[in-house]
């Protein structure tokens, strides 16, 4: 696999089983409906840890523009490839978001709650407030990058192999599903914690074209939320690891 193929499966795989988890916890007549917030957050984490374990040994598997973007500020990653990570990753997150609707199609078409489906594809805030919700945003990507920063670090772990990729990869996916995990189970309740601008913007547009019924809005005045919360956290990471 080239970087960016093993950035499109991984990403792929880490939606397919992370919308898929919130598919079946919220989709009329599916066996895990009513599954709840705890189930949702330990899928999250172990998507991350099948998406990481599949991509890292090629791309160092970001998955995330906003840990690709952090990466890039920190000086860790090359800035030419920025962008074809990034297209990577939206491609990787549409296509995940396709087979999660496939594999759920019929629940689809029987669920009448149209926040219920949008809530397969993408984030929507528990209160609506623009700058709390660019805040959490914000905050749950900064705990994200800043834990990883500090896990390819090699002065602070001397297992990470000095090599031109360096990533969540070049670590093991365990400890960052155990981040996103974290961050589910205690940031995630106001806005659903995308902490990913991938996850949410590319899925979001997939649910504003894809049949289910009725499906509702797709909610495109919030989705520059998604997108400029975590680049901003993920700056700010960047720097605070800098100035460290």
């Amino acid at each position: 696999m080239s970087p960016f193929v093993a950035e499109l499966i991984g990403m792929m795989l880490l939606i397919l089983l992370g919308n898929g988890v919130v598919a079946n916890v919220s989709l009329t007549k599916s066996k895990g409906k009513g599954g709840g917030w705890l189930l949702i957050s330990l899928a999250w984490g172990m998507a991350v840890f099948v998406g990481v374990m599949v991509a890292g040994p090629v791309s160092g598997a970001h998955l995330n523009p906003a840990v690709t973007i952090g990466l890039a500020i920190a000086g860790k990653f090359a800035w030419a490839s920025v962008g074809p990570y990034i297209l990577a990753q939206m491609l990787g997150a549409a296509l995940g978001a396709f087979l999660v609707w496939l594999t759920y199609k019929d629940h689809y078409f029987a669920t009448e709650d149209p926040s219920a489906k949008i809530g397969t594809f993408c984030n929507t805030p528990a209160i609506d407030n623009t700058i709390s919700n660019l805040i959490t945003e914000a905050v749950g990507t900064f705990v994200l990058v800043f834990g990883v920063l500090f896990l390819v670090e090699p002065q602070f772990n001397s297992n990470v192999i000095a090599n031109d990729v360096v990533g969540l990869g070049s670590i093991g996916a365990l400890p960052v599903a155990f981040i996103v995990m974290a961050i589910g189970m205690s940031l995630g309740g106001p806005t659903g914690y995308a902490i990913n601008p991938a996850r949410d913007l590319a899925p979001r547009i997939m649910h504003s074209i894809l049949p289910m019924g009725t499906k509702g809005s797709s909610y495109w005045w919030y989705s520059w939320i998604p997108v400029v919360g975590p680049i901003l956290g993920a700056a700010i990471a960047a720097g605070l690891f800098l100035a460290l």
